[in-house]
Parts: C-alpha cells; structure tokens; sequence
C-alpha cells in the first residue's frame, strides 16, 4: 500500500505513545505511577452527566445542526460575552470535536503551501504537525525558562516575514505553563492586525492560573480586531471532560462559515447528547472547577519543592496550565544522554511515565502531569529520585 507524503511527514504524537506504553505495562500487572497525560482525574460534573443521559434516553440520538446545537452555541457566546466582552453571537461560534479538531480544521481553512505559521517554543505536540500536514512551515520563536515561559510579543513580532500568515499562542501553555500578560497579548494583536496576518489564540487551559492571577483572553479584543482574533477552546480540562471531545471555536462569520464546510466533510455534528452536558455544564458546574481548580493549586505547591529536591533538576513553579516542565539535563548520563531516553529510563527504572521534552521542541526538559492524586505525585517523584540517584 502506497501512503502520501502527507502523512509520511507526520510524527505520533510522543505524549500518546508514552501514555500508551504505560498503559500497556499497566495491563501487564506493572505499577506505573503515569505522569505523562494531559488528562484530569476528577469525574466528569454529575450536572454534564445527569443531561447527557437525560438527553440520550430522551432519544436525542440523530444527526444536529452540523455547527452544533443552537443552546450550546449561544451558551458559549454568552459566556464570552459576560466574561470578556467578546462581540460574538452564536453564528460565530463552531462546536468542534475537541479543541485538536478545531484547530485542525483552523490550519486547513487558513494555510497552505508556502506560509509560515509562528509558534512559540517549547510548543503543544500537534501544532507543527497540524501547520505542516496544511502544506506551510511552523517557525519557532523560543521562550526562555528563566522567565516561566512568558510569552513575549517582540520576539513574535521580530520573526515576521512576509510569508507569515499567522501567529498561534496557546497560553496558559501546555507544556510549559507559560502565560502571556494582557499588554502583551494586545500589542501581539495590534502587530497582527497592521500585517494583515490572524492570531490563533488556544485557551484550552484559560482557567488554570496560580498565584492570584486573572484570565487573559483574546476574546476581550474581538471587538477591535474582528478579523485578526481568533480563539479556540475546550470542555476537556477546565470541566474534565475529556472523552466527550466537546471543543470550540469563536472567529469572524466568514471564517465560521468555512470551517463548517470543512466540518461538514470531516466529521459533521459533534456526538448530539454530548452537548446538553456541555450547556449544564456551563450553566451549573462552576462548584466543581473551583474545587478542581483549588486541589490543582496544592497539587502545584507540593510538587514543587520534590522536584527541585533532585539533583540535576531545576524546575520553576508554572504560571498556569498543569503540567512541570523542567530543566534536566544536568542529570544526562550514557543511556539517559537527552530527554527521550530518560523518560525510557524512569519507565524501565522507576516505572514512572513521564513525556521527553524534545516532543515540545526543547531536549533539556521533560513534562510531569500533575492531573493526578498527591499521593501518586509523592511516590512518583520519590521513584524518580531513586532511580537517578
């Protein structure tokens, strides 16, 4: 069988294939301590699960609307709006299967052959897959871990050219935790909006913010900036909802438009009970996020100090998101000499996954999860430092 060039060109995402092989040990009888996957371990909100099952017993088992369900669309617009201002009403909006869709879809709708996409770096494993699958080049403008990460906008501003096409930010950012600053998201939007160029902003984790700090969203310059802001969210983290693959995106009319074509040949509707849940969620989970959001924040402060604590490590709280991301490579030895033969060696070793950071673009670091019990973190970490020691 003959395969196209697209997909030869194509690399496995590295935190499924990780997440995959400690499942795989996990069935064998192993005990993996699994730090590597993005994933929540609180349940779903019992009100997402009460409307889902209500909605599927009450025969809401068709086809909907190919842009999704007019309740859920004009619940995320009103959301946007009270929460930022955005201008937004529901023919603006598009459901999507996931954040990933969305995203998907976004780089087939607006690049192709011969643009450049700018990405800051270490970046999420599907971006520069997604941008080059569409035909253009991701450009990697580097983010520095002295600093946390932070996204700064002259760097993106110096590495346009003019074949960029657009610049995608993800922040609070996985892996990173990196955040971007209100001023700085407006002057990446004002240099985007004088080039003629979009800003793709992924908010999957907007909500997951440490010390005090406040959501900043591309949304609350929509109204300036109509056709340079774009913004794509996700039920999956913020609600823990992940297996329902309930995504969004918000954008000018005309972008909408187009995305639904392509979704309208890719995939059509999101699964139609799943939205009910999404709409209660929106409505009657926010007890829920705070408790998450508050167990998060200790699982943070508790695994800060562990990680430090072994040598060869230096890891900085992160800002957002909920991943650790840090430095490593004082640690590298012959058969541990860079990030993705360490974490095959906590595997083998500690029998702790975690994810290399040469998936994100940077081979000194290492992603650890903290979307799971403290004590796993504990052990976890405690297995870790064995091992290296």
């Amino acid at each position: 069988m003959r395969l196209t060039d697209r997909v030869g060109g194509i690399a496995e995402s590295a935190t499924v294939g990780i997440s995959g092989r400690a499942k795989a040990l996990r069935a064998q009888g192993v005990d993996v301590i699994d730090l590597s996957a993005g994933e929540p371990d609180f349940a779903s909100p019992p009100v997402a699960v009460d409307a889902a099952v209500e909605a599927l017993r009450g025969g809401m088992t068709k086809y909907t609307e190919n842009a999704g369900t007019p309740p859920l669309r004009e619940a995320l617009a009103a959301s946007y709006q009270e929460r930022y201002g955005a201008p937004w009403g529901a023919s603006q909006v598009l459901v999507t299967i996931g954040a990933k869709m969305a995203l998907f879809q976004l780089s087939q709708a607006l690049f192709q052959p011969g643009d450049e996409v700018l990405l800051p770096s270490p970046y999420w494993v599907s971006f520069p897959e997604q941008i080059r699958f569409a035909g253009a080049e991701p450009v990697f403008v580097p983010t520095s871990h002295q600093d946390g990460f932070r996204i700064h906008a002259e760097p993106l501003i110096e590495a346009i050219t003019p074949r960029t096409r657009g610049i995608l930010i993800n922040a609070p950012c996985n892996p990173t935790g990196g955040i971007i600053d209100a001023a700085a998201l407006r002057r990446l939007v004002e240099a985007c909006a004088e080039r003629g160029i979009v800003l793709i902003s992924d908010e999957t984790y907007e909500r997951f913010l440490y010390d005090g700090a406040a959501p900043v969203s591309a949304a609350s310059l929509a109204t300036e900036f109509p056709d340079t802001v774009i913004v794509v969210g996700s039920f999956s983290k913020t609600y823990a909802m992940t297996g329902w693959r309930v995504g969004y995106v918000f954008g000018s009319a005309t972008l909408i438009k187009a995305l639904g074509r392509i979704q309208s040949h890719a995939t059509s509707n999101v699964t139609s009970f799943t939205m009910p849940g999404a709409v209660a969620a929106l409505h009657g989970a926010e007890a829920d996020v705070q408790r998450s959001l508050a167990e998060y924040a200790v699982r943070r402060d508790l695994l800060m100090p562990l990680l430090n604590a072994i040598p060869g490590f230096h890891c900085p709280p992160p800002a957002g998101a909920f991943y650790a991301f840090p430095h490593v490579a004082d640690c590298y030895r012959p058969g541990r000499a860079g990030s993705l033969e360490l974490a095959a060696y906590l595997l083998d070793a500690a029998r702790v996954a975690v994810v290399p950071g040469i998936a994100f673009g940077d081979d000194a670091h290492i992603r650890l999860s903290f979307a799971c019990s403290q004590e796993q973190l504990r052990e976890g970490i405690a297995r870790i430092q064995a091992a290296l020691e």
